[in-house]
């Protein structure tokens, strides 16, 4: 990371008044970003004995949607009296005269997310086993929270969430398109937002959502047995449809059984080893733990490959238009129109749960 954008992301000097006047002055401390991540920035801070982390969005950013750090904190300060993991928060800040933008601090855990590849711990059958009833599991007690009891009865619009979601990703991919389809079309996308426009539930359960539920956004304890002990990245997260949620943690999962990967750069295929469960396996298990039933699950699983193929078209834009530098954007000539094929084989039916 060059000085210039560190600099960009953080007023040490300012910071560290502000840590010392909320967290108590200490003798010694270091401040390092993080380097994962395609969303919010992660800063970690070493802040006497603590271990902390920052997150704030990214510089230039205004605090829209996919940024809202502060909406990130409410519901992860929500959620630290329930089953739900997830780190303690420590102290929100609003002033942007601090850093140049919204950000909070919480603490640091220790563990695995799981990205590349599986730790050596857990490489044996009745390990992944439980990494994925894990995960699972910690979603459905995601969906079976009180919202109402826990202050968040106003953190967003249930109703009717299904519908805004196929409304906005058409609108995202319009605006895509308006560059893209100069260079490329993919009739595909068409049919696929056409399908889903005339298959939308009209009614769906109503419960707190993640929004990027997947494994790469929790972490894993460390030792064995794997036991998930946070999750992450709650920035999009809204009162909403838990089979939306479903549905893209799916789209990330895959079978033994599946064709090569759409997006290989950002596929993980582990789970494809003995042991770890089918996507029925973990539709069943989600099924009991929550009382629901995975109604529409064609329409749910097409909506996640819809929204990941309107995140590649967008990023095509942005890289016909020269502004961003991300190797991974020019791929997106490719790589969408694979993507809705993909959604299409779901909806055909060739591409089964």
């Amino acid at each position: 990371m060059s000085d210039e954008y560190y600099d960009r992301l953080v007023d040490e000097e300012n910071l560290v008044d502000y840590l010392e006047e909320h967290l108590g002055d200490v003798d010694d401390y270091a401040i390092e970003r993080h380097q994962e991540g395609h969303s919010n920035e992660t800063l970690f801070v070493t802040w006497g004995g603590e271990n902390l982390v920052i997150r704030r969005p990214p510089p230039g950013e205004t605090a829209d949607t996919a940024h809202d750090v502060l909406r990130e904190h409410r519901v992860t300060k929500a959620l630290a009296d329930t089953d739900v993991p997830v780190p303690e928060t420590k102290v929100a800040c609003d002033d942007h005269d601090v850093i140049g933008s919204d950000f909070y601090v919480m603490e640091r855990l220790e563990g695995d997310v799981l990205r590349e590849d599986e730790p050596e711990r857990f490489a044996d059958p009745d390990h992944r086993t439980r990494i994925g009833e894990e995960l699972v599991d910690t979603l459905a007690k995601i969906h079976r929270l009180d919202y109402e009891e826990l202050g968040l009865g106003e953190f967003g619009r249930p109703a009717g969430y299904t519908q805004r979601q196929v409304d906005r990703w058409g609108k995202q991919l319009a605006w895509a398109f308006e560059v893209t389809e100069d260079e490329r079309e993919v009739p595909d996308l068409h049919e696929v937002g056409d399908w889903l426009e005339e298959n939308t539930p009209e009614d769906h359960p109503h419960s707190l959502v993640h929004g990027d539920y997947k494994l790469d956004n929790v972490m894993f304890a460390p030792g064995t047995p794997p036991a998930l002990n946070a999750v992450f990245d709650w920035e999009m997260a809204t009162l909403g449809d838990p089979r939306a949620d479903l549905g893209w943690m799916l789209s990330y999962w895959r079978d033994a059984k599946d064709p090569d990967p759409e997006l290989p750069e950002l596929a993980t295929r582990f789970m494809e080893r003995e042991g770890y469960p089918t996507r029925v396996e973990l539709v069943e298990r989600w099924e009991e733990l929550t009382g629901l039933e995975f109604e529409h699950e064609r329409f749910y699983r097409t909506l996640a490959v819809y929204k990941l193929a309107g995140l590649g078209e967008m990023f095509f834009r942005r890289h016909l238009e020269g502004n961003a530098d991300n190797p991974l954007y020019p791929k997106m000539r490719e790589r969408v129109p694979a993507l809705a094929a993909r959604a299409k084989r779901i909806i055909e039916g060739d591409e089964p749960l």
